[in-house]
This record gives C-alpha cells, sequence and structure tokens, in this order.
C-alpha cells in the first residue's frame, strides 16, 4: 500500500485535512456495495470497478479512492461515506 513517509505528504484537495487509510472491513463494504451498482461518487456516478483502498479525510464523510495502487484524489472522484448508512468514525 502506501509508505508511511508518502501518506503523511497527502491531504484532502478540498479541506486540506490529513488523509488515513480505510479500514479493510470499510473496503469491504464499499466493494459489496459497487458489486451491487448502488454506490456513486460524488460527481453522481455509479462507481463499477472494486477499490483496492481508500483514503478517508478527518472528518470521515469522504473517501478517496486508491486504484491499481494509485491514490486518485480528484474531487469528483471521491465517495461520500453516508451511502453507506452508518458513521465509520464509530468502527
Amino acid at each position: 500500500m502506501l509508505r508511511p513517509e508518502v501518506l503523511a505528504t497527502l491531504c484532502c484537495p478540498e479541506d486540506r485535512s490529513a488523509l488515513t487509510i480505510a479500514s479493510n472491513s470499510v473496503i469491504a463494504e464499499i466493494n459489496i456495495v459497487i458489486r451491487g451498482g448502488r454506490l456513486r461518487n460524488r460527481a453522481g456516478r455509479i462507481l463499477k470497478q472494486p477499490l483496492d483502498g481508500g483514503l478517508t479525510r478527518a472528518k470521515c464523510d469522504l473517501m478517496y479512492p486508491i486504484l491499481e495502487g494509485i491514490p486518485v484524489l480528484v474531487r469528483d472522484e471521491a465517495i461520500p461515506l453516508t451511502q453507506l448508512g452508518h458513521n465509520i468514525a464509530d468502527e
């Protein structure tokens, strides 16, 4: 995955908050929703490709996908985590 020194340099492109690696359980849950054709990014596009991982911002409301080992830090590609129906900060 990402080396700690690389992760330390990354931040949310919108609010500049720190990013942390999403847990394996969150990624597994997101990939289930993707397979069901029910997960949209901020641009409204339905995601079709399972994620390798993700980076969540400090508020735990958005996750930036990691695809093929590369973080996609583009605002419209962020995934609103409210779609999961619970707060991942509680996990």
